[in-house]
């Protein structure tokens, strides 16, 4: 296992009654991209804003870099990339104004920035649209930019909820080569997403998790195993037989 960059431990979170995520325990490491599958309710999201201090624990913890993402929410939010399912940007600001917004905000030098940011922007073909106001953008646009920003500091770890999702096919095939090239480069990359098809092209391993419990995790060739389904069998497929 490489470096770990994030460290759940029995992390729970109860809403009342309900147990959103039940003692889920694992560890991302350093250059690894880490798929977080299940179907809605399952506690994808709820694991999501814990490690990004959104919400307390219940019982366990959650460490990113040995920082506690509760007691020091502040410092992980500063240096992670977080890219939401549902971007919302200010509608009368540019993209490029949203982008110096957030840099400004983070305290990140705006020209070192922009170095790295350009060619991601041009290889998303961002740049002709940020130019325009952010509140004209179609839902995949802002899911570019939320993607831009979530790259522009040079994070050690990307928390990406269901990144491609509202993507053209050619377009998610470049995102998931970006994220393969951070990864490579040593970027720790946690990806919720209901997309079976990139999870199983994408991540090195997979977290199934289904009514908050964690069922299955490893390899997608050990999941299928796992499940009990054939080796050439779909991840849909494995999938389905874990929840059943």
């Amino acid at each position: 296992m490489p470096d770990d960059v994030l460290v759940l431990d029995a992390l729970g979170k109860d809403f009342g009654a309900t147990v959103a995520l039940d003692s889920l325990t694992c560890r991302v490491g350093r250059g690894e991209i880490v798929g977080l599958l299940g179907p809605n309710g399952a506690g994808k999201t709820t694991t999501m804003k814990l490690v990004l201090g959104m919400l307390r624990p219940t019982r366990g913890s959650a460490r990113f870099l040995g920082l506690d993402c509760t007691r020091d929410a502040h410092e992980v939010k500063r240096l992670l990339g977080y890219s939401p399912d549902e971007p919302a940007f200010y509608d009368f600001l540019s993209g490029r104004e949203t982008i110096d917004f957030v840099l400004n905000v983070r305290g990140v030098p705006r020209d070192a920035a922009w170095a790295t940011l350009t060619p991601v922007v041009e290889r998303l073909e961002l740049d002709e649209t940020l130019q325009l106001a952010a509140g004209g953008y179609s839902h995949g646009t802002k899911k570019k930019l939320a993607l831009a920003l979530a790259l522009a500091h040079e994070p050690t770890l990307l928390l990406l909820d269901e990144p491609t999702n509202g993507l053209d096919p050619p377009t998610a095939a470049r995102v998931r080569a970006l994220l393969r090239e951070r990864a490579d480069a040593g970027v720790a990359v946690v990806v919720s997403t209901h997309l079976l098809d990139m999870a199983d092209q994408l991540c090195d391993r997979v977290l199934v998790v289904d009514h908050g419990r964690l069922i299955a995790e490893g390899t997608t060739a050990a999941v299928r195993a796992q499940a009990g389904v054939a080796a050439e069998a779909s991840l849909e497929a494995a999938f389905l037989a874990l929840i059943g």
